[in-house]
């Protein structure tokens, strides 16, 4: 276990960024940030900004002489780049489960290795491999790689509209069939490099056109979900061998199976009512976990819900006020765009 204070250097600058560099410096730890960003939000939060194409290996050398521990904020970053860095200091989560999430291919293939069930799938890799998957429709066609909020993906209802699809395949995509959604929910883990867990309750969640609108606890759910979807995050933690914070998303259908979507390897947005919630957050809980700091048990305060705030709407919310059970975070971002999450509102339930 760490006895001084370390130095964390963070990839990315984003809302995730600055919220981890926030949570470090209540622990008396200092970030330094890597990103490619000249806005990023998080030069705000952090004690030193470095700004460079991730290709830069001086920059990237700059980066890693200045920090003892090494985390990033998401999961796209060049595996050749956590590799390098690798080599240095200790790169948490480790590089090679990027490659295994990186692409939902392999990661739908890891899982279902461990026995965890998923929604039926294909790799589609042309036309004719669609049209040979007729079965899977109505489906969703998503990029193996890249892509979130609803970015590279395409609703398939029939034949007719594989025939009319205008899309690039140099890429890999995957076909999933679509289900009866009955609920979508989370679970947010922190692994320490000790193995022990520590496992927060699931988390229900609502999107609208495929981008995360609100995050709520207690989720509705039965207590066989509960427990399954508790369990099979310490299963995938253990696994793949992680430290840090990560996220796995499950969809719910309507016959109650609990269906793996995907996992985020990083600290994630429906995570952020842990903040208000419980007493450590999982950013909190992210950098204990990479710095290798204490892990305190888990208490949860409050039951709330969380929505983002998205595009121009963080106009009206900038200028609103706030009742005592409200909080209100403006993620500091200087470019207003269409679909961009711009701050969350989180509201404690009595």
């Amino acid at each position: 276990m760490t006895n001084e204070n370390p130095v964390l250097g963070i990839i990315g600058g984003g809302q995730l960024g600055s919220m981890l560099a926030t949570s470090a410096k209540k622990l008396k730890i200092k970030t330094v940030i890597l990103s490619d960003d000249p806005k990023a939000p998080a030069k705000n939060f952090c004690d030193e900004i470095i700004i460079t194409n991730y290709n830069r290996l001086k920059k990237i050398d700059d980066f890693v002489s200045k920090v003892d521990f090494v985390t990033f904020e998401f999961e796209n970053i060049p595996f050749s780049v956590l590799e390098y860095i690798s080599k240095h200091k200790p790169v948490y989560p480790k590089p090679s489960i990027n490659q295994i999430i990186q692409n939902r291919f392999t990661e739908k293939k890891f899982v279902n290795e461990k026995g965890i069930k998923t929604t039926n799938y294909e790799l589609i890799k042309n036309k004719s491999d669609l049209l040979g998957n007729e079965s899977l429709l109505p489906g969703f066609l998503k990029t193996c790689t890249l892509g979130y909020d609803g970015k590279g993906q395409y609703v398939l209802n029939n034949k007719d509209e594989i025939n009319d699809l205008k899309i690039d395949f140099k890429k890999e995509y995957i076909l999933e069939k679509k289900i009866n959604l009955k609920k979508e929910i989370s679970i947010i883990i922190t692994r320490f490099l000790n193995n022990d867990c520590l496992v927060y309750e699931p988390i229900e969640n609502l999107h609208v056109n495929q981008i995360l609108n609100k995050s709520s606890t207690p989720a509705i759910i039965d207590k066989n979900n509960f427990d399954q979807a508790q369990q099979q995050a310490k299963l995938l933690a253990e696994k793949l061998d992680y430290v840090g914070t990560m996220c796995i998303e499950y969809f719910i259908d309507e016959n109650n199976n609990l269906l793996l979507n995907e996992i985020a390897p990083r600290v994630h947005n429906s995570g952020h009512l842990t903040i208000n919630t419980y007493n450590i957050s999982q950013f909190e809980n992210h950098v204990r976990a990479v710095c290798d700091l204490e892990k305190i048990e888990l208490k949860k305060n409050y039951n709330a819900e969380m929505i983002n705030i998205i595009g121009e709407e963080i106009k009206t919310y900038r200028n609103k006020s706030y009742s005592r059970n409200q909080f209100f975070f403006d993620y500091l971002k200087t470019e207003i765009k269409e679909k961009r999450k711009m701050g969350h509102l989180t509201t404690i339930k009595s």
